[in-house]
């Protein structure tokens, strides 16, 4: 398999860096519910390491992840990082316990979130660090002026912002540069479609969350469409969003090495204007 397999799908500009257009979501290496370590180790490494070697130059965490655990399996596999890999996560939610995520937007958590995956993750500045949901207890305007703070202080090179409407993008942008919103956005769930307009309009990059979601395959568009061109309808599923807009940023993540080949070889599917239509009417 090509070794430059992600950089098929083009590239996306973030700030000041330019990654290839899939990318790679750690949030799967964890443990069940996304808590504690991975049920196998050695894998969990293994799909990081394949990654960079098919040209995954975007690798996507969050403290929440384990919590904790994403980031060090990455610093782990990783760590001397190659110069063009950019590593993005978030702070923003804490863990009490498996399956439970809770919003802190204070600042002070943010200034201590930030130490603690800078440590994880084995770096001075941490190349895209983005709020993870708004916190209803805590004014926006706050919780995004901790991020700008922390990128005056240098521990910070990009900001992004995650789970917004078009109302927080817009609060978010106007305290500091967004160059990349991360919303839940696939085949099934379009109800970002507005908040992608703004990001295609102002050349911020759109990292579609749980990409692969596709709703009741037996005997849909993208299971028809898939059989017709002799791929996967994950693979399906990811050409529609690369072909979606040109700041698409998709993260599928999994555990799994052979699923993450397949996932990347989505980057080799091209689809007609017709068959975007048949896959966006079902």
């Amino acid at each position: 398999m090509n070794n430059e397999m992600a950089a098929t799908a083009g590239t996306v500009r973030l700030g000041d860096r330019t990654v290839n257009r899939l990318g790679y979501g750690a949030m799967r290496i964890t443990g069940e519910g996304v808590w504690g370590p991975p049920r196998d180790h050695d894998e969990a490494i293994r799909v990081l390491r394949r990654a960079v070697d098919l040209g995954v130059n975007f690798i996507d965490t969050a403290d929440s992840y384990g919590p904790g655990v994403s980031e060090e399996l990455i610093a782990e596999a990783l760590h001397p990082y190659p110069d063009d890999l950019v590593i993005a996560t978030k702070a923003g939610l804490v863990r009490p316990g498996p399956g439970r995520w809770d919003p802190d937007g204070r600042p002070g958590h943010i200034r201590e979130a930030v130490e603690a995956s800078l440590r994880r993750l084995r770096v001075d500045r941490i190349d895209l660090y983005q709020s993870h949901r708004p916190d209803p207890g805590v004014p926006y305007e706050e919780t995004i002026g901790a991020f700008k703070e922390l990128q005056d202080a240098g521990k910070v090179a990009n900001v992004g912002v995650s789970n917004v409407g078009r109302t927080d993008l817009a609060r978010a942008r106007a305290i500091v540069e967004v160059v990349s919103v991360q919303n839940r956005y696939n085949l099934s769930d379009r109800s970002s479609e507005q908040v992608l307009e703004v990001c295609e309009a102002a050349g911020i990059a759109f990292i579609p969350w749980f990409p692969l979601a596709t709703g009741q395959l037996a005997g849909s568009a993208l299971e028809r469409l898939a059989q017709r061109k002799g791929i996967t309808p994950m693979q399906a599923g990811l050409a529609w969003i690369l072909h979606r807009a040109t700041v698409m940023l998709p993260i599928p993540g999994t555990s799994s090495v052979k699923h993450l080949e397949e996932n990347l070889e989505a980057a080799r599917v091209t689809l007609s204007d017709e068959e975007m239509g048949e896959l966006e009417q079902g």
